[in-house]
């Protein structure tokens, strides 16, 4: 399993919403993270961590646009994975196909 290095500001974002909703579980959830690690984050800008940074004046970010934003690249990536997997399978079967045909052109030539 990889370990991803989330960006200041999104640990900010993540610690801005815990601190408004007081539920560090259900915004984990919510951002696919683990709980001790959003826990972690908290206190970590209340001992000051993350240097002189209001979390007031950070703006809010409208989660269902972001959702609605990641289903759509979501779709697009899907689609270009099932494009470039039809690509490989055609370039098989023409690969196949040439295969036999030169061999079979082959073993004629030899008569």
């Amino acid at each position: 399993m990889t370990r991803t290095k989330h960006s200041k500001e999104f640990k900010i974002q993540v610690i801005k919403e815990v601190l408004e909703t007081g539920k560090t579980s259900i915004v984990a959830r919510r951002y696919e993270l683990n709980a001790n690690m959003v826990s972690r984050w908290v206190r970590e800008y209340k001992d000051g961590k993350f240097g002189d940074v209001d979390i007031a004046t950070v703006p809010h970010l409208d989660s269902k646009q972001l959702s609605n934003e990641n289903e759509q690249l979501k779709k697009l990536l899907g689609e270009k994975d099932l494009e470039i997997a039809i690509r490989a399978r055609l370039f098989d079967l023409i690969g196949a196909k040439n295969h036999r045909n030169s061999t079979f052109h082959v073993l004629l030539s030899k008569k």
